[in-house]
């Protein structure tokens, strides 16, 4: 572990260049009320239930995490959280939304990913992504991830749409799922039918693209993604290396309360860039939450 926080910290060197924030910048920070904290908790359980293996998703029968949106209709689940992260797509009828979820790993599962050969940026598979600009490149090995399961995901996604008659679309994950539902986020909406309302919620989610990546995701489906307090994956890659994190921060803080950061990599202490600007100062206990009440895993 030590050897690759090694790498990790020469990675993250530089990423936060400007860490103390601009007065403009701490005054357009806004924290949520406990109304809207609380709204985020069924998608928080989503994203813990992405952990569980396929055949207790597609039974809904993946304990606390389940329960927590007992009426949950699932449609479909794959992967084998090993070579494929573990997934399902359903609908949920309190909220009228399908639901997708990807797995997440853990941090030292993390690292060697977003550290290793495959941190080369690579432009989207114009089989996936048709019609993407050729200046859009993402982290290589997260895009390898998601094509693992795009084209089961797409199809359970077009089943749940015909079955319930819904027209939202909620995409959600933890770590890696966050960096595999993220991409989901630009691929689903080339396959399915115009008029569809997409919205996605990511949880400890690392850099995944670079700058022209996180433009067009704030021009097209602007997101939500949850940071817990001094977790250091969400720095990662560093922005040195040209990854960006598109708008949609929010930052939990030590005390509780929950902050709305405006902007891409906001560098205010209130933020994560601001808070964590390099590795050593974040810790890793941090990663799977809680995100209110809602540790990240698999719970019987």
């Amino acid at each position: 572990m030590m050897a690759l926080l090694s790498v990790a910290v020469a990675l993250a060197v530089g990423a936060a260049v400007d860490a103390a924030p601009s007065l403009r910048t701490r005054q357009s920070i806004t924290t949520l009320s406990s109304s809207q904290v609380s709204a985020y908790t069924p998608y928080s359980w989503y994203a813990s239930a992405g952990y569980c293996e396929a055949s207790a998703t597609l039974t809904w029968t993946c304990g606390t995490n389940c329960e927590a949106n007992s009426g949950f209709q699932p449609v479909a689940s794959g992967g084998d959280g090993s070579d494929k992260q573990y997934w399902f797509v359903g609908y949920d009828p309190s909220l009228d939304t399908v639901i997708v979820s990807h797995q997440g790993t853990d941090p030292s599962e993390i690292l060697p990913l977003i550290t290793d050969a495959d941190i080369d940026k690579t432009t989207l598979d114009s089989t996936l992504f048709p019609g993407i600009s050729s200046s859009i490149e993402v982290h290589a090995g997260f895009a390898e991830s998601q094509a693992d399961s795009a084209t089961d995901v797409l199809a359970a996604v077009k089943s749940t749409l015909s079955t319930y008659g819904t027209s939202t679309v909620t995409l959600v994950g933890h770590s890696l799922g966050g960096a595999i539902s993220l991409l989901d986020l630009v691929y689903l909406p080339l396959h399915l039918p115009s008029g569809l309302t997409y919205q996605m919620f990511g949880y400890g989610l690392p850099r995944v693209g670079n700058q022209a990546f996180a433009d067009y995701i704030d021009a097209n489906h602007p997101i939500t993604h949850i940071n817990n307090e001094e977790d250091y994956i969400p720095i990662l890659p560093g922005r040195f290396l040209g990854f960006v994190h598109p708008s949609g921060e929010v930052h939990i803080q030590d005390s509780g309360s929950w902050d709305a950061c405006p902007g891409q990599d906001n560098p205010s202490t209130l933020c994560i860039v601001g808070d964590v600007p390099e590795i050593w100062d974040g810790h890793e206990s941090d990663h799977d939450g809680p995100y209110g009440p809602v540790e990240m895993g698999c719970k019987s």
